[in-house]
């Protein structure tokens, strides 16, 4: 059963690839892409196949991680027994209101429990305020790193993901790049105009996020570009949002069509004039 849950796991990134790639770039070539989801249907058992590609064509996401006994593609709890299940791998499970299949994520490294104390005092992850509108929704001038310094891919994913998780809009950052440079050897989300996209799915615990950092000196995050990327966009995306990250993700790349406001965000000298450039350039195309 884990070949099974780890061969439909990639699946979905590779089907979640060639969505992105058809968004960033449309026209672009997507034949090796699709050769290879189209192979690794092929090699699941014919019980499970073709009702993943359903499932993800109609929900865009068909296999989901369990957290707490509750599936995080539609929010119900689980029965017990089905939990059970899942958590010891007897058999390919799909949730019973949803219809995505289920899998247990790695629960990482143990760690000593908490003090009482300590407990109470440490920091929740942080909310986005309700009455927020636009980027705001998804993003906060904390987010906002003007200046950056990295050289490579791989080094702007682990401080963009570092910062995530110290302003409290994501937790662990090790394990939030390692899952988006996974996603990165994939196909890079870097594109023309010196932007790049890098993403993790599936980190539930709190609503979509977005952080930007700013390279004047620019970064080698896709070697096949001729050209160097100086905006980096990391998105956190829970699994109940998958679906609309596409929707932002075109509202950004709309948004940054005219050279004027890459400029501007690239030029910014502060977090709070990179969060104004932002806001500025994207109030038009993301609600």
């Amino acid at each position: 059963m884990q070949k099974t849950i780890n061969d439909l796991v990639q699946l979905q990134e590779l089907m979640e690839a060639r969505l992105q790639q058809d968004t960033l770039t449309p026209g672009s070539r997507l034949a090796p892409l699709d050769a290879a989801i189209r192979k690794m249907l092929d090699a699941l058992p014919p019980t499970v196949g073709p009702v993943f590609e359903r499932v993800q064509r109609k929900l865009m996401v068909g296999i989901v991680p369990v957290v707490n006994g509750v599936c995080t593609g539609c929010g119900i709890a689980l029965p017990g027994s089905l939990d059970q299940d899942v958590r010891a791998m007897r058999g390919v499970h799909q949730c019973p209101s949803c219809s995505r299949f289920l899998f247990a994520p790695d629960p990482g490294p143990r760690r000593k429990p908490p003090s009482p104390r300590s407990r109470a005092a440490a920091p929740r992850r942080r909310p986005v305020p309700r009455t927020s509108t636009g980027i705001a929704r998804f993003s906060a001038p904390a987010l906002m790193m003007p200046g950056f310094q990295a050289s490579t891919a791989e080094e702007a994913i682990r401080a963009m993901c570092a910062q995530l998780v110290a302003e409290k809009f994501a937790e662990n950052a090790d394990r939030l790049a390692e899952s988006a440079l996974r996603r990165e050897a994939i196909s890079s989300t870097a594109i023309e105009n010196g932007l790049a996209f890098p993403h993790v799915r599936g980190a539930d615990g709190g609503g979509l996020s977005l952080a930007l950092a700013a390279s004047p000196r620019g970064i080698a995050f896709n070697p096949e570009l001729r050209t160097k990327t100086r905006l980096v966009f990391l998105v956190v995306i829970p699994s109940a949002a998958s679906a609309f990250y596409l929707q932002l993700l075109s509202g950004l790349i709309k948004s940054l069509d005219r050279a004027e406001a890459r400029r501007k965000l690239i030029e910014a000298e502060s977090p709070e004039d990179l969060w104004k450039a932002l806001t500025q350039a994207t109030r038009r195309h993301i609600a």
